[in-house]
């Protein structure tokens, strides 16, 4: 029977950095990472990829808007680029990135562009 090649495992946000760091240590990559927010909730997902067995892993979690996240950039470097991106233009409220843009990633006219108009939607 053949693996599965692409799973997306739904996960607590408190276990995200443990469960990245078990990702690299089984050699999986960062390929991607977003925010959406679905029914006015952000929803993070964190895609990591074995590029020698084809395989694609997504750590999704669904949060607060108001809930701090703790950076994947110290053990993930490259991940500093998506979660700039989401914090400002979904309004995430990610702690720790490094380097941290200070929300001037983009050049937007408009804070947030992404979030729902009334997060308690």
């Amino acid at each position: 029977m053949r693996d599965k090649l692409s799973e997306i495992i739904e996960i607590d946000y408190h276990d995200l950095l443990e469960l990245a760091i078990q990702k690299k240590r089984e050699g999986y990559r960062l390929s991607q990472a977003c925010a959406a927010y679905i029914d006015g909730k952000p929803q993070l997902s964190y895609s990591f990829a074995d590029d020698e067995n084809y395989k694609y892993v997504t750590l999704r979690c669904k949060i607060e808007k108001d809930t701090e996240i703790i950076s994947l950039s110290e053990i993930l470097p490259y991940a500093a680029f998506y979660e700039n991106e989401m914090r400002e233009l979904f309004g995430i409220n990610i702690q720790l990135i490094e380097p941290d843009y200070k929300n001037k990633f983009y050049r937007i006219n408009k804070e947030t562009p992404f979030a729902p108009e009334n997060k308690e939607q």
